[in-house]
């Protein structure tokens, strides 16, 4: 009888268990490292645009988006996550962004749209000339520079980006009339309600604003005013009293978000500086 002998297969000798306390402590750390790992991946503390300058303390703190992709950055408004690209089709360059909020009944407070403020660089610095001597600290909470971008042939544009999902045409010729019309009758007297009409019918109840839509007001050269929805062009209405109106509910001296409004300043105070 043949006695057939295999070699004796030698194994390691593993290790002890850990006991159950510390299986869940390096448990733990490894998931922690996982999770800021992630993170890094995702949001970084920094502005995004040309970069824009860092924000004051005191002004809204964005968190800019770092796209794997390779696509520019753009801010987020931090309340709603609302992302804004760091420049529109146009090569017009984002300043600040904000949030439109409104009371309904004067009990429940919504969020109704975050909105992006941009202006064409090239178009801004034609008022170096006269701010350029002036530090950024000073301009920052100068009212006649607001006053001149409000006033001057500068393009610019306000990107409103809907947030809330029950969002009516209906709702926004509403509040349109009452936002624009009080603007209208502040810089052009009582006899604009022809002027107003002209752009809130633009604003037709065929269209549809769920939650992400984006609707675009632009001041274009000769201060043309061009309204859009989702890319598609409503109309437009050639008149300097309109564009400043609609500008000034965002920049002006009683703007929809103060912060929003002081940071856009201090942006544009910059773009004069550099």
């Amino acid at each position: 009888m043949v006695s057939l002998r295999f070699p004796t297969a030698t194994f390691p000798r593993l290790p002890p268990p850990l006991p159950a306390n510390r299986m869940a402590f390096a448990a733990a750390i490894a998931a922690a490292a996982a999770a800021a790992a992630t993170a890094s991946l995702t949001l970084t503390a920094k502005s995004a645009g040309r970069p824009l300058p860092r924000p004051t303390p005191s002004g809204p703190i964005w968190a800019s988006l770092s796209m794997a992709d390779g696509t520019a950055p753009g801010s987020v408004e931090p309340r709603t996550g609302a992302a804004f690209p760091a420049e529109t089709a146009g090569g017009r360059r984002l300043l600040g962004v904000g949030l439109r909020r409104t009371t309904i009944l004067g009990l429940k407070s919504i969020d109704v749209y975050a909105f992006g403020v941009y202006a064409d660089e090239n178009d801004l610095k034609q008022l170096r000339e006269k701010y350029q001597k002036l530090p950024v600290s000073e301009l920052k909470g100068n009212a006649e520079l607001i006053n001149d971008a409000l006033e001057r042939d500068i393009r610019m544009t306000v990107r409103l980006q809907i947030v809330y999902g029950r969002l009516s045409i209906r709702s926004v010729r509403s509040a349109f009339e009452k936002s624009v019309g009080s603007r209208l009758q502040k810089f052009g007297g009582s006899d604009t309600k022809e002027l107003l009409q002209s752009f809130v019918s633009l604003f037709k109840d065929e269209y549809k604003l769920p939650k992400g839509s984006v609707i675009e007001l632009s001041r274009e050269s000769s201060h043309v005013l061009k309204i859009s929805i989702e890319g598609e062009e409503l109309g437009s209405i050639q008149s300097k009293l309109l564009c400043k109106s609609i500008l000034d509910l965002y920049i002006g001296d009683d703007p929809l978000d103060k912060n929003a409004k002081d940071s856009i300043q201090e942006n544009m105070a910059s773009t004069l500086k550099n």
